[in-house]
């Protein structure tokens, strides 16, 4: 008999960011002909993919680690909390590596120290577009790593450094790869989309044999040739985001934007270091649904940040009340290890944050319902992601897997995940909606 195949676990945290480096390491450990593990009896090592951003995160980071240990016992850390390899190892000094973000190299090598790569060369086989953990039928792609802002209460270019874009000719042909294996749908996603190509000076490289520059609109353009949905998120408003609006309106991508206000308080967001002021932001979501008028605009925000006085949170309130927002998310202030935000003054209490956070939410739902209250009595396009016996559930162009909400089809058992249909929807919450499918599907 030939030896036993080894097989490797995978714990993933974090954001969809954290996601995608997994699936890079799963892929080239596949290509060595290693095997996933379903569970922790059957690995030969697990690989945990830590998140570190939040004093929270960091502490479920840990909690998965000592659970590996306790299930498996061959534990190697890499991702944004392996920056912190003395807090790791004080909690878990049984870990056998500790690897920082982006480090696939030094993942795959302390792989190989626990279980050595078999060497069969008709094993080393891997789909073109690589292994992911996301369905079948969407994507995630990373165009970027790092991030070139100072925001006042992240860490995040401590963890992964400064901006550093991959060349557009490398993300078109992913993408297009991608989409030849059958991928409906592409989240496009960094840490600073809008950034994207500055690090480059907007090089050029090829694709499809002709050039085509680093930068955001060139970008979105040439995703918007594969016939797949584009969905673009953690999008800082900078002043050529404008530039893609005309995208959306025209259907090359879809029209949605996922961008981290955070606040919408003058002396809050200079606090935070934060670019732009809530008026200026309330005109630029202006003129952006004059040019297409079905944008989407999900965000997040941040309550409790020191100094936020009671003034400032009914300012972010009443500057919701003018943006009606699609989707909002909202948390809790908390001191993250190594932020500048930690030393600031007037900080806040926290039953105060809790209450804070209590009504944005609720403030928002109203909101919320308000807005999707007017998609009924319209028909679009939704992928299908889950079907059951009782119907399917789906995502509509407004709407982001996992995030957002969903459409729901109730009765309709004759379709798959990843067929998109055209809805009309017929009730609406502040979260989800109800529709009746109409004709024959778009794509299958």
């Amino acid at each position: 008999m030939g030896k036993a195949i080894p097989k490797i676990g995978f714990v993933s945290l974090g954001c969809p960011k954290a996601l995608v480096d997994s699936e890079r390491i799963i892929t080239a450990l596949r290509s060595q002909g290693y095997e996933v593990a379903s569970d922790y009896a059957s690995a030969d090592a697990v690989v945990v993919n830590t998140c570190g951003f939040l004093n929270s995160a960091r502490a479920e980071s840990l909690d998965a680690i000592g659970e590996a240990i306790a299930e498996n016992g061959r534990v190697i850390v890499t991702g944004c909390m392996g920056h912190d390899e003395s807090a790791i190892r004080a909690a878990h000094p049984k870990v056998l590596a500790v690897t920082g973000p982006q480090a696939y190299e030094a993942v795959i090598a302390a792989v190989h120290d626990v279980a050595p790569a078999p060497h069969d060369p008709f094993i080393d086989l891997v789909p073109p577009q690589g292994v992911r953990l996301t369905p079948r039928h969407y994507a995630y792609l990373k165009i970027s790593e790092g991030c070139n802002n100072s925001c006042s209460f992240c860490i995040i270019p401590q963890l992964r450094g400064r901006l550093q874009s991959r060349d557009a000719g490398d993300v078109l042909l992913e993408a297009e790869r991608l989409v030849n294996a059958g991928v409906k749908e592409l989240l496009v996603i960094s840490q600073d989309t809008s950034a994207y190509g500055l690090d480059l000076k907007y090089r050029s490289s090829d694709w499809r044999g002709k050039p085509v520059d680093a930068r955001f609109i060139d970008l979105c353009k040439g995703l918007g040739q594969l016939d797949a949905w584009v969905r673009l998120h953690y999008v800082y408003p900078y002043p050529h985001v404008d530039d893609v609006l005309p995208l959306m309106a025209e259907g090359q991508v879809l029209p949605y934007l996922d961008i981290p206000f955070q606040h919408a308080a003058p002396n809050v967001l200079k606090a935070m270091r934060r670019p732009a002021a809530g008026e200026k932001s309330l005109e630029r979501i202006k003129r952006w649904r004059e040019i297409c008028p079905d944008l989407a605009i999900r965000s997040t925000f941040i309550v409790g940040f020191p100094g936020e006085s009671e003034e400032d949170f009914g300012a972010l309130l009443d500057w919701l009340d003018e943006a009606r927002l699609t989707r909002v998310g909202c948390f809790q202030y908390e001191d993250v290890a190594g932020a500048a935000a930690n030393d600031l003054p007037d900080q806040v209490a926290q039953e105060i944050k809790a209450e804070r956070h209590r009504r944005l939410m609720e403030h928002q739902r109203l909101i919320s319902a308000a807005v999707l209250d007017e998609r009924v009595g319209r028909t679009v396009e939704v992928i299908v992601d889950e079907v059951d016996d009782e119907g399917a559930i789906g995502r509509s162009s407004w709407d982001a897997p996992e995030v957002d909400g969903c459409v729901y089809l109730n009765g309709e058992t004759d379709v798959v995940p990843g067929d998109i249909l055209t809805v009309k929807i017929e009730q609406a919450d502040e979260y989800d909606v109800w529709g009746r499918r109409q004709g024959e599907k778009v794509t299958s």
